[in-house]
């Protein structure tokens, strides 16, 4: 058996990870997308290492674009297999991966009208709306802690991550020449103490470990001082200031923990009465699948549940999904928070709003999650005082501001703790991926100190062989 790290290897987006058994059986752990790579995004995206004709199966550890945004390109490219994750992944990939198509479309259409002008030939997105609709009939859902039969020789079992609603590490189990080899692929880990999911379930003892490590040399601020942190920027934006605060966010996870925390500040009567907006229709739709799988909540919104029914909205919480209604933010000059995709600043809406806010010094921007290199949103957070939205240059005066704690992923001591079920002794090789390349050296370092040996860093590319 061997495996490939095609990608996510030394660096965080793009998410693919091959395994070929010895009887020619093509397993592939996610099949994401890479995101924020500047001018080679597109070409990392075509280029898939492998004719996706040949993979039998994708195992998916959750609905984020940079694991599952590949699939319906792979489907176009020949792709005939199955998809299997759990209920709330899949419920979450029918919405994410046609808005994914949506915007890849949008983005095409608005670089070929730029191109066209310089003569140069029109390209086509990765793909559509309609192949990623038409994608989800190969979807195969399963409960969480449920042995999954593959074939005769191949099983898998998801284990609650707490990263996202439906994440999960993917425990395999393949038969060869009589033995049973066991492989556990993280996926990305979420926090000990999240605001709405439940805490990461230990993982069963394996051969072999694939594990992330985003947040590999970095420690998160506690809970209570990211609660601090928003209300603060929140009142010195909107009420000091009297402007706007723009927090670009994950439609999916991170606006709902946001809306959740606004939601508890309203019922506390802390919040300021000033219009909250969540301007992203895939965020509305994913609020409803939220609602759907509240079994899958900690005990905090449970809690909360016994007196509030609708722990996602409040009073003056306004749900946009109209284009016209999104504009017209742009045109308010009253205080207000605006919720909107993407975290990393890199595509839809909250690029709109950056672009006619950010050179107002009386407003604020507030990242909320992590932001890989080239990226806008790191790009900002960086300091530099001049950036290039849609191609036009504009001036930083709005302050920017960053919250690690409201993060998805856990640290490098949430990570360690989180891998601490397992006997290091009887680890045959552990597989840092899903991390740049200097957290996951340190990252290493950790793990080692933990006890834990044989620890590889996989490029690019490179394939192993299992024994």
């Amino acid at each position: 058996m061997k495996i490939k790290f095609i990608g996510a290897a030394r660096e965080v987006t793009g998410s693919k990870h091959l395994i070929v058994t010895d009887k020619g059986k093509k397993i592939l752990l996610d099949c994401g997308m890479f995101q924020g790579k500047g001018l080679e995004t597109d070409a990392l995206n075509r280029n898939t290492m492998i004719d996706p004709a040949e993979v039998d199966h994708i195992i998916l550890t959750h609905a984020h674009i940079d694991h599952s945004g590949l699939i319906p390109y792979f489907y176009t490219r020949g792709f005939s297999g199955s998809v299997i994750c759990t209920h709330a992944t899949r419920d979450l990939c029918s919405i994410m991966l046609p808005d994914s198509g949506f915007i890849q479309q949008n983005d095409v259409r608005w670089f070929n009208k730029k191109k066209s002008r310089q003569g140069m030939k029109p390209v086509a997105p990765i793909y559509t709306e309609k192949d990623a609709r038409d994608c989800m009939k190969l979807f195969i859902s399963t409960a969480e802690n449920r042995k999954f039969r593959i074939d005769d020789d191949i099983t898998v079992k998801f284990v609650n991550t707490g990263h996202l609603l439906g994440s999960a590490a993917a425990n395999i189990t393949i038969m060869e020449k009589g033995k049973a080899i066991t492989i556990c692929y993280t996926g990305d880990i979420g926090r000990e103490h999240d605001y709405l999911l439940r805490a990461p379930d230990a993982i069963p003892q394996c051969d072999y470990l694939i594990t992330e490590s985003t947040y590999g040399d970095r420690l998160h601020q506690d809970n209570k001082g990211a609660e601090d942190e928003l209300l603060r920027v929140i009142y010195h934006t909107c009420v000091e200031k009297k402007g706007k605060l723009i927090i670009p966010s994950f439609a999916i996870g991170r606006t709902q923990e946001i809306v959740f925390l606004l939601n508890n500040f309203y019922n506390d009567n802390k919040l300021p009465r000033i219009p909250i907006y969540v301007d992203s229709p895939l965020a509305v739709n994913a609020t409803d699948i939220f609602r759907r799988h509240l079994n899958l909540f900690n005990d905090d919104v449970a809690e909360v549940l016994e007196y509030d029914d609708d722990p996602f909205g409040f009073n003056s919480l306004k749900y946009i999904t109209n284009v016209n209604q999104s504009k017209a933010l742009n045109s308010k000059k009253d205080p207000c928070v605006i919720i909107s995709a993407s975290g990393m600043m890199e595509a839809g809406r909250v690029k709109h709003h950056i672009a006619n806010n950010i050179d107002n010094k009386r407003n604020s921007i507030l990242a909320v999650g992590y932001c890989a290199p080239a990226t806008l949103g790191a790009r900002l957070l960086s300091g530099e005082k001049e950036v290039s939205v849609f191609g036009t240059p504009h001036k930083v005066r709005a302050e920017i501001f960053s919250i690690d704690a409201l993060s998805g992923h856990a640290d490098y001591a949430e990570m360690r703790n989180y891998l601490s079920c397992l006997d290091p002794h009887k680890i045959k090789k552990l597989f840092i991926v899903h991390g740049e390349y200097s957290a996951q050296q340190s990252y290493a370092k950790v793990l080692h100190d933990a006890g834990f040996r044989n620890i590889e860093i996989p490029e690019p590319g490179e394939t192993v062989i299992l024994d």
